[in-house]
């Protein structure tokens, strides 16, 4: 008889539930024996034709080494690895013990202790289909895909019998009550997104309140369709909502060009008027004291004050005045009056009042100064 593969025999599978089978009773002793002495008699002596003497120390070298092997194998039951992505729950006599990280670690033998080793990093996926009834008494059809993984590994194992279809009819009982209270436009259109928030909340309030150890990672609505006889409107609707999408947006952007445009214009008018306000202002200040200066001045001399504010007046008159005023009777003086620039000042605005602009006139005496012609003038009229 050879040798049984005992490897797997105490392995737990994902769930525990799964016994050694009554019938199966322990190895019988002697047989084992007999196979040891057959397959290590070599390593003591080879057949057996030795001598009595020979036999019974051979007898006794294989009684010592049967406790070696037996306690090699009870160790290596003892000795077990836990990967990144699992964890280790202990049940000692039955009873759950303790979640361990992952590691190399120790248990008792079995039956004393066992290890469930779940993993708790993979994440599956379901999807359920269902016909369901909306708030407006629509009926859509829908495929929703949920993406699951165990979060409480004990609580995974033990608190519910089958898991996976208690996270079913969790989905199925979240899906029909979201779906119910939501009407059949933001269904399939702008209120998708909440619609799966709302059933992966609830889906995961139902998992919570069963301890059933899962994890609810995501739920994404696939697929909504309408009814066959109204598919075609609501086509159309998407459609029209799509291209009042992109006319809100052709006017944000036009309203994003012409904004910045419009405020930089009112800035720079506004910096215009408080420009014009302080220089107004300036100037207005400068001639009030320019105007008190004058007055104190007059209190002190009033005729002279007079007679010098009507020769300045006059003065600023006549300044650019190209009439010369003599008086004839008073005046003994003989006087130098450039005619001919006169006549040039005189000529010059008149062909540039007549002329077109390619028409050019000379004029005499060009060099001559017209200030100081007038200031002579001023001088001898004083």
């Amino acid at each position: 008889m050879g040798w049984k593969d005992t490897s797997n025999g105490d392995r737990p599978s994902n769930r525990p539930g799964k016994r050694r089978n009554p019938s199966e009773g322990p190895p019988d002793l002697d047989e084992l024996l007999g196979q040891l002495q057959r397959r290590f008699g070599g390593i003591f002596g080879g057949n057996g034709s030795r001598p009595a003497g020979d036999k019974k120390r051979n007898g006794r070298l294989t009684w010592l080494l049967i406790p070696l092997i037996i306690g090699g194998l009870v160790l290596a039951q003892m000795l077990y690895i836990i990967d990144a992505q699992e964890r280790g729950v202990v049940l000692r006599f039955g009873k759950y013990k303790a979640t361990l990280q992952p590691g190399l670690r120790v248990r008792l033998p079995p039956p004393i202790e066992r290890v469930y080793k779940v993993n708790i990093s993979q994440v599956q996926t379901f999807t359920h289909q269902a016909s369901m009834l909306t708030q407006d008494e629509n009926i859509v059809k829908l495929e929703v895909a949920v993406q699951h993984r165990i979060g409480v590994p004990e609580n995974y194992l033990f608190n519910v019998v089958d898991p996976e279809n208690t996270l079913r009819q969790a989905t199925e009982t979240a899906v029909r009550e979201v779906i119910g209270k939501n009407k059949l436009d933001s269904v399939l259109t702008e209120g998708r997104e909440q619609v799966a928030a709302r059933q992966l909340e609830l889906i995961q309030g139902i998992l919570d309140d069963y301890e059933a150890g899962i994890l609810a990672v995501a739920v994404k609505l696939q697929s909504s369709e309408p009814p066959e006889p109204v598919k075609a409107a609501f086509d159309d609707a998407i459609k029209a909502r799509e291209d009042e999408q992109r006319q809100v947006n052709q006017a944000e952007a036009y309203r994003n060009d012409v904004l910045p445009k419009a405020r930089g214009q009112a800035a720079r008018l506004l910096e215009e008027a408080n420009a014009y306000r302080a220089r107004a202002i300036f100037r207005a200040k400068g001639e009030a004291e320019r105007f008190l200066k004058i007055l104190a001045e007059y209190r002190e001399a009033p005729e002279v004050m007079r007679r010098r504010l009507y020769l300045e007046a006059v003065e600023s008159m006549l300044e650019n005045s190209s009439k010369v005023l003599l008086d004839s009777n008073n005046s003994n003086q003989l006087l130098y009056l450039p005619i001919d620039r006169l006549l040039g000042s005189g000529a010059s605005s008149n062909s540039s009042a007549t002329s077109g602009p390619g028409s050019q006139r000379p004029t005499a005496n060009d060099d001559a100064d017209p200030d100081e012609f007038n200031r002579r003038t001023r001088r001898t009229l004083r």
